[in-house]
């Protein structure tokens, strides 16, 4: 098991990294290069790290591993600075969220890199340090794509750490990887940002949209939220896989909108049926994966005291609230009290409190 990690780029994935290594791996010292001294500052006060830089030095020699958790076009830079340093015996992996660009770089590099390509499914909208946390991972997939010249013994340790954070490996070619990601990550924060920018462009001055925007919106667009630096990053990097989709989707959004236009109530009929079909399957292909938010629904009278009453309960049992909202659209939300909390134990704990109280609640999946 590794001794000395480094990590380059202290944000959400980088910290959340950190945290796990320290807490579930046993890692002795935890070494970390960020831009903004102020939150190395705050990671060593925490004893989430142990030494940090404002540059790549010497610091990371003698590390086992290192983690390059920075935007996507920057990864290959950071992995140059580290080979004299580290040399090859020193694993360099990232966390990337498109391989096949990155992963034909590293090959330019030859022997001098012992290069395992990485990519945790985890994540939020929120992407700085302040949001990071040792159970990010937990049943989230960690895609592990290993160089061409990686021994299996290397690999092999990788995929142990990768478990002992909490995550579910899974070994692809890195190509494979950026189409299936296009479909399902890439093109869908598109989409949203589409989507919420229409708004934009469409609402009054009087701004009802943004008024009545809530619910199945808010849900649907919530990653639009996500860091502007990173994305643009993603997208180019991913340029090819990701304009073949979008170029599906384009078709599938005008199919839809052709039979509307003719009134062929039997193929909109369908076009909502196969969507939930498939949807559905979703919930049961591997149990709790993805599971990350930890969100419940509470359906409660507009009266005085209705929020403080929930969260006094909660308190005394120890369940800690992650956020909370009020829903002001009841239109596809059961209750009018959100509520996401930091595991699925403590959710599971206070829909079992609050239905003891004969709250009507909602598990959102």
């Amino acid at each position: 098991m590794y001794s000395k990690v480094g990590i380059i780029g202290l944000g959400l994935i980088g910290g959340s990294l950190c945290k796990a290594l320290r807490n579930r791996c046993g890692v002795k010292e935890i070494v970390a290069f960020n831009r903004s001294e102020d939150v190395l500052i705050t990671a060593k006060s925490e004893g989430v790290i142990d030494d940090y830089a404002l540059s790549v030095t010497d610091m990371f020699k003698g590390c086992d591993i290192v983690f390059i958790c920075t935007p996507v076009d920057k990864i290959f830079d950071y992995a140059k600075q580290l080979i004299p340093i580290v040399g090859k015996d020193c694993v360099i992996s990232d966390v990337g969220s498109t391989k096949g660009h990155l992963y034909d770089k590293m090959k330019t590099l030859g022997d001098s890199i012992t290069y395992i390509g990485g990519h945790p499914m985890a994540g939020s909208e929120r992407f700085r340090y302040n949001a990071s946390k040792e159970h990010l991972f937990e049943n989230a997939y960690y895609i592990i794509a290993p160089g061409e010249n990686v021994p299996k013994e290397k690999t092999a340790e990788f995929k142990e750490t990768v478990t002992k954070i909490g995550a579910i490996p899974v070994i692809i070619s890195p190509y494979e990887h950026d189409y299936a990601v296009a479909s399902i990550s890439h093109v869908p924060h598109i989409i949203a940002a589409a989507l919420v920018n229409n708004v934009k462009k469409l609402d009054s001055d009087k701004e009802y949209m943004h008024l009545l925007a809530a619910g199945g919106f808010k849900d649907i667009t919530r990653i639009a939220s996500s860091s502007a630096d990173m994305w643009e990053s993603i997208t180019f990097e991913n340029k090819e896989d990701i304009i073949s989709v979008l170029d599906s989707f384009s078709e599938v959004i005008n199919d839809i909108r052709s039979n509307i236009m003719n009134d062929n109530t039997d193929y909109v009929y369908n076009y909502f049926l196969n969507a939930q079909q498939y949807r559905n399957t979703f919930n049961t292909t591997t149990p709790k994966a993805f599971v990350r938010r930890y969100e419940i629904d509470v359906d409660v009278l507009d009266r005085p005291g209705s929020i403080a009453i929930i969260t006094v309960l909660f308190s005394s049992h120890g369940i800690n609230i992650k956020n909370m909202g009020i829903v002001n659209n009841r239109e596809s939300n059961s209750g009018v009290l959100s509520f996401a909390f930091d595991s699925e134990e403590d959710r599971m704990k206070s829909v079992q409190l609050l239905r003891d109280m004969n709250y009507e609640v909602t598990v959102k999946e």
